[in-house]
């Protein structure tokens, strides 16, 4: 019978043995020798940047970007982007729970995902339905500080990685402050200090709770929907997110998310 200290020599053997296969194997092919680098530059270089917006507030995002150069394309010579940061602090309690109602409602209890929205999503399609995103707050400001548009697995794929890392490093209620930030309001407008200045010549502290919810309704398409100009279906939608926000508790379902 072997002894156990001959076992695991071997094991320890065979391991080197296969690292040292790999390392042959990096060598003699450029294409994965570049390819691993990359993998691992990308993984470095993605924690360390949800790590430091833990407490850097983001000066730009990629959806910003991308405004921004669609604009130029169109010709828009001045188009400029509204964005000022403002701390949670300074921003009114019901555009957070009214955000909250209408994007997100399990925010304070889920890990990142809803998945029982997801399943909803994909039954409603399979139905005949029309296609409806299922994405958490989470989700979105994984999508909108670092992704593009699409549905493509590729980018479904990059977005549920960075919302694993922003749920792991960052506290609730900093991924509640940043999408309050970066979220678009309505063409070139985001976050909630431009949006407050933009709509209704105030800040961002004293919106009350019928403009708040008029922000959040908005939120699916801000290029086509106006919270300063509501359509009858704005309105209505508003209506329900103020419903759906009473029925949280209001504010105070949010009075537990912690910074820490």
């Amino acid at each position: 019978m072997r002894s156990r200290a001959s076992t695991g020599w071997r094991t320890r053997r065979n391991r080197r043995t296969r690292s040292r296969a790999t390392q042959r194997v990096l060598i003699s092919n450029p294409a994965l020798r570049i390819a691993a680098r990359a993998a691992t530059l990308f993984l470095v270089g993605s924690v360390v940047s949800v790590l430091a917006l833990r407490w850097i507030h983001p000066w730009t995002t990629a959806f910003m970007i991308q405004a921004r150069v669609e604009a130029a394309l169109r010709g828009e010579h001045d188009y400029q982007t509204d964005y000022r940061w403002v701390p949670y602090r300074e921003i009114s309690p019901q555009l957070a729970i009214a955000v909250v109602a209408a994007e997100d409602q399990k925010f304070p209890i889920h890990a990142g995902f809803d998945f029982d929205a997801i399943q909803d999503a994909i039954e409603d399609q399979a139905d005949g339905g029309p296609a409806r995103g299922a994405s958490t707050i989470s989700q979105q400001v994984a999508k909108n500080l670092w992704l593009w548009p699409g549905r493509s697995w590729l980018r479904k794929g990059i977005e549920a990685y960075f919302t694993v890392l922003i749920e792991t490093l960052w506290p609730k209620r900093r991924i509640l402050e940043i999408y309050l930030n970066v979220a678009e309001f309505g063409p070139g407008v985001f976050g909630a200090g431009a949006a407050s200045q933009r709509f209704f010549g105030e800040p961002p502290a004293r919106l009350d709770r019928e403009e708040a919810a008029r922000l959040a309704a908005v939120l699916p398409s801000p290029r086509r929907m106006h919270a300063d100009r509501p359509s009858d279906y704005v309105r209505l939608r508003a209506d329900k997110i103020e419903s759906e926000a009473a029925r949280l508790g209001g504010p105070a379902y949010l009075r537990a998310l912690s910074f820490e």
